[in-house]
């Protein structure tokens, strides 16, 4: 068993527990924060990801392996090496999320994990369910900089952790942390569909890069802006399973066929690269 596997299956009865925490609170203070309906869906878009994840690391891992046997740098310090493939790793998992928002071609992708009107710590099981498939073009930086393929494994699962955890509304804000780590706070603006909150904190572990880059907003009180609206700007009905999954990339096909493909490829190409123009 890797270190990554042993991680998972230490952590997965501590996801357990606290979902179902929430869930007792939700009922027994009728805050309706969890449906039957959303929660299977949340878990099945997580076994769809996590299968093509499986299956897929035949082909990125040995990417990995060969840029690692071709890198850059060695890191002989261990505090450094930690630190550092923290750091590097939800660096490019920030452009990864950037990316998946700002063109359309990715938000086709990574829209189910936003799909739902809920949000709950089940939420952060609603996984964008092809992104394996380009994910790992983004990390391709870190194993030249000398960190190795398992240890990348390992340091994404331990901050999606904490990518997880941020997925309620019971946790207020968090003082001095707010300036430093994505909390709860944050991460509820990211999912807002509230014009002003759109596409912002795209962070999973850090909030520092989008304060150098320019995708920060704070939860504001609802005394100075709108009560939160989770979900899509646009919502659908989402109950069949296929359709959750492919319904933006079928609004793709819909766009280019209206916009003439074969003829205006330009404008076809606008369609499919760009979201919320």
């Amino acid at each position: 068993m890797t270190n990554e596997e042993l991680f998972i299956a230490l952590s997965s009865p501590f996801y357990v527990i606290i979902i179902l925490t929430e869930i007792i609170v939700s009922n027994t203070q009728k805050l309706e924060r969890y449906t039957v309906k959303d929660t299977a869906k949340n878990i099945f878009l997580m076994i769809c990801n996590s299968l093509i994840d499986l299956g897929f690391r035949l082909i990125y891992i040995p990417i990995f392996v060969f840029l690692y046997n071709h890198r850059l740098f060695t890191i002989e310090y261990a505090w450094m090496y930690w630190i550092g493939i923290i750091l590097m790793e939800d660096f490019c998992y920030y452009w990864l999320h950037r990316t998946d928002h700002v063109c359309r071609l990715f938000w086709a992708v990574h829209v189910t994990h936003h799909s739902s009107e809920y949000y709950n710590l089940s939420t952060g099981f609603r996984s964008s369910t092809f992104e394996p498939l380009y994910r790992f073009l983004f990390f391709i930086p870190i194993p030249l900089f000398g960190f190795k393929p398992e240890d990348i494994l390992l340091s994404y699962a331990i901050t999606q952790i904490w990518g997880i955890l941020v997925h309620t509304q019971a946790v207020g804000k968090l003082g001095f942390l707010e300036y430093i780590i994505v909390t709860p706070s944050h991460h509820r603006v990211h999912h807002a569909s509230n014009a002003l909150y759109l596409d912002k904190n795209m962070g999973m572990f850090l909030i520092i890069w989008d304060k150098l880059f320019g995708t920060f907003q704070k939860e504001l009180p609802k005394e100075e802006y709108e009560e939160i609206r989770y979900g899509l700007v646009h919502p659908e009905n989402l109950d069949n399973p296929v359709h959750l999954i492919f319904h933006e990339w079928k609004a793709i096909g819909k766009d280019v066929a209206q916009n003439n493909a074969g003829i205006m490829f330009g404008g076809s190409l606008g369609i499919v690269m760009m979201v919320r123009a």
